[in-house]
């Protein structure tokens, strides 16, 4: 599996905005899609939080995983930020090489 797609949580539109800009400009991935306004639940502490966040949705291939990962964890404001990577199992050629093409 060549390809990935990357979850990314933000609080912010001004810090997903930021981190997109980035991982595009360093050619770590091809695309990001931000989706502005999410309702998070989850465990921090302890405790139940909510949080209203940003997602952002990456497209790359999974050789640049770590250097994704280390550049987000270089920005983001959150002490465990979600970065985490799902295979993808088929897809368009074309979109698929456009991907390959945008990170060279």
């Amino acid at each position: 599996m060549r390809y990935i797609v990357i979850f990314i949580t933000c609080p912010g539109a001004k810090e997903s905005r930021l981190i997109a800009d980035k991982l595009l400009k360093a050619k770590l991935v091809a695309c990001v899609n931000t989706i502005p306004k999410i309702t998070s639940r989850y465990w921090w502490k302890g405790k139940i939080e909510k949080a209203d966040e940003c997602l952002l949705i990456a497209k790359t291939e999974k050789r640049l995983f770590k250097a994704v990962e280390k550049k987000v964890k270089s920005i983001h404001s959150y002490t465990v930020p979600e970065i985490i990577a799902v295979p993808v199992e088929a897809g368009n050629p074309d979109y698929l090489k456009w991907i390959s093409e945008s990170i060279k």
